[in-house]
């Protein structure tokens, strides 16, 4: 069992933020069968096509072979700053590892599980291989991600925001509870499950906590520089995002407020701003605007501001009515 022990600063000091590259290398690793989850049938048919020229074509079978079930090189997935992250951060990150660092990492790669393919050894011995690698990741994710990015980032934004509003109302405990079915909070200390024996003290340095799609079902812990101390975890709606279809609502409730209208109100089982529903719903933004205006007029969603943006939440009449949706 993996132990990490919080203090109270850890916890002012904790904090959320977002990881394109991570979502990548997870991918990548569920498309190359380095997952024992593969992706759902839609998804893996999709992708699957571009994913295999990708392995012709680029250094993404080097990249796959930094990667084993306990370990994996960190100079390929840096740390995030923040929820502003983006991937060209990302790959900036990668293409400015030290050789030094970035020897070391592939050495202890190879020791678990060495390579023998020519083409992966001759890319993982070359000194440009911090290079070689970035780009093969930025062909991979023009590719496989780009296209997705803005809904799975609608995901992982409202995943935050549900973080946040347990937060607020119940302190870290709350926050953690029901973040993954191996992570519990016992006497002063985040415990997981089907890890490694041992703890580690924070020490005030706070708590990483990375929201992401491709992890799921599993949960990540980073250990080890250049990381700090986190957790990358499934978030919120990851399920739901791999049905083909949109939410549907009940037949009766969009017979009552039109199936637009029904549709948001289904959706704001979490609260989200105007552009997260219109991403993940694929509406028009003025659309879902109006649609909310009418809403919020009627007493079924109430809006707040949460830094820089405004999010709707259903009131208890808009859960009263979608209530009865599975």
């Amino acid at each position: 069992m993996l132990r990490f022990v919080v203090g109270r600063d850890d916890l002012l000091n904790s904090r959320f933020a977002l990881s394109p590259v991570t979502e990548l290398e997870n991918l990548l690793r569920k498309l190359g069968g380095r997952k024992r989850t593969p992706l759902p049938p839609a998804w893996a048919a999709r992708l699957t096509p571009a994913f295999q020229r990708l392995r012709r074509e680029t250094a993404i079978d080097a990249l796959l072979a930094l990667q084993t079930d306990r370990y994996g090189a960190a100079f390929v997935a840096q740390p995030p700053a923040s929820m502003a992250q983006t991937i060209e951060d990302d790959l900036t990150a990668i293409r400015a590892t030290p050789l030094e660092q970035a020897r070391k990492e592939i050495a202890e790669c190879m020791a678990r599980l060495p390579a023998t393919d020519p083409r992966v050894v001759s890319v993982l011995h070359d000194p440009r291989v911090a290079d070689i690698l970035a780009d093969a990741m930025e062909a991979a994710w023009h590719e496989l991600v780009a296209s997705d990015w803005p809904t799975l980032r609608a995901v992982l934004e409202r995943d935050v925001v549900y973080r946040g509003g347990l937060l607020s109302a119940g302190g870290w405990q709350a926050a953690f509870a029901g973040l993954h079915k191996r992570l519990a909070w016992r006497d002063g200390a985040l415990e997981l499950s089907r890890f490694v024996d041992d703890t580690y003290h924070l020490d005030g340095a706070g708590l990483l906590l990375v929201p992401a799609v491709f992890v799921w079902p599993n949960i990540g812990a980073y250990t080890d520089p250049p990381w700090p101390t986190a957790l990358v975890y499934p978030a919120r709606g990851t399920a739901a995002l791999w049905d083909p279809g949109p939410a549907t609502p009940p037949d009766a409730l969009a017979s009552l407020l039109g199936r637009s209208r029904a549709r948001l109100l289904v959706a704001l089982s979490d609260p989200a701003s105007t552009t997260q529903l219109a991403t993940s719903l694929t509406m028009a933004t003025g659309a879902v605007g109006d649609h909310l205006a009418v809403m919020r007029n009627a007493g079924l969603v109430t809006r707040a501001r949460s830094g820089r943006s405004v999010l709707y939440r259903r009131t208890p009449l808009g859960d009263a009515l979608a209530g009865g949706t599975p």
